[in-house]
């Protein structure tokens, strides 16, 4: 083996040191990978901003552009034709409205004949007039197995204003809708005629971060009269909401008397889609039965 000269020795050693003396050797100090005080302000600040875009847009504040208005699903229950599970299955459900993805709890042990009672609420995209539902076996160690889907119309009825109850076929390994049925509860809610005013959202700010607010212009020289104004009053624009109707257990229990076989969250539905009004509700229940 060739042993390395002395200059190339020289050179080695010397690039080592270079490396060494890059190295921070010592304790680390206070501030290392610890946020600094101007950043945890930022993402509380980040944050109040989140919580109040999101309590705005599910309130009703505002919607989309592109959607036709809001559409209630209940998910009631299933009948399934075949048991997969080693042993009892735990179904949940998953339904695609557009581009949108809503889950129900998981019916523990539910088996062929799962029961959910999980109502969902979503704006309902221009030009969807139908939704995919999937229902999921929940496996502790393994891949959660789908066991039956299904492809559903929803019942021109309902942009009528009708609420419609009905059971709709499952597919699955048993072959095209063969998989058994799913029982569902459509209503649907019209918004008003023309685009949704616009309005800041503005988060009142803390006193260590007076900058808080949205769509505030950073810096008093920047600022704009009206929102400077605004500031200086303490005055805090809010979007004018629609308040959702508050429907009480007595509400629920004086119309399930006129339909003792109706399931309660069935019936708080469509209170809630006809505003609270009985007699409207009333109707919708009759013509469910009648249908049913």
């Amino acid at each position: 083996m060739a042993t390395p000269a002395p200059a190339e020795k020289n050179s080695k050693a010397a690039k080592n040191n270079d490396q060494k003396s890059q190295v921070m050797i010592g304790e680390l100090p206070e501030d290392f990978l610890r946020i600094s005080v101007s950043n945890q302000q930022q993402l509380a600040a980040d944050e109040q901003a989140a919580i109040a875009l999101q309590q705005q847009y599910c309130s009703g504040g505002f919607a989309p552009s592109n959607v036709t208005g809001r559409l209630s699903i209940t998910v009631i229950e299933a009948k399934l034709n075949k048991n997969y599970g080693v042993t009892r299955m735990d179904p949940y459900v998953r339904l695609r409205v557009g581009h949108t993805i809503y889950e129900t709890p998981t019916d523990y042990n539910g088996a062929k004949n799962p029961h959910w009672n999980k109502v969902f609420h979503c704006y309902l995209p221009t030009g969807v007039t139908s939704i995919n539902v999937e229902v999921f076996d929940e496996c502790a160690f393994t891949l959660d197995e789908k066991v039956a889907w299904g492809h559903i119309n929803i019942p021109e009825v309902v942009f009528s204003g009708e609420t419609v109850e009905d059971w709709f076929p499952l597919s699955g390994r048993q072959g095209e809708q063969k998989e058994g049925f799913i029982n569902l509860a459509f209503s649907h809610t019209t918004l008003p005629a023309g685009p949704v005013p616009y309005q800041p959202v503005v988060v009142v700010p803390t006193p260590y971060y007076p900058s808080v607010m949205p769509y505030f212009p950073a810096g008093p020289a920047m600022a704009v009269p009206q929102y400077q104004q605004m500031y200086q009053q303490e005055t805090v624009p809010t979007c004018q909401t629609r308040q959702p109707v508050q429907i009480t257990d007595e509400d629920v229990k004086q119309v399930q008397e006129m339909f003792p076989n109706m399931d309660k969250e069935v019936i708080k539905t469509v209170l809630e889609s006809n505003q609270g009004n009985k007699d409207a509700a009333i109707n919708a229940l009759l013509t469910m039965s009648s249908e049913s």
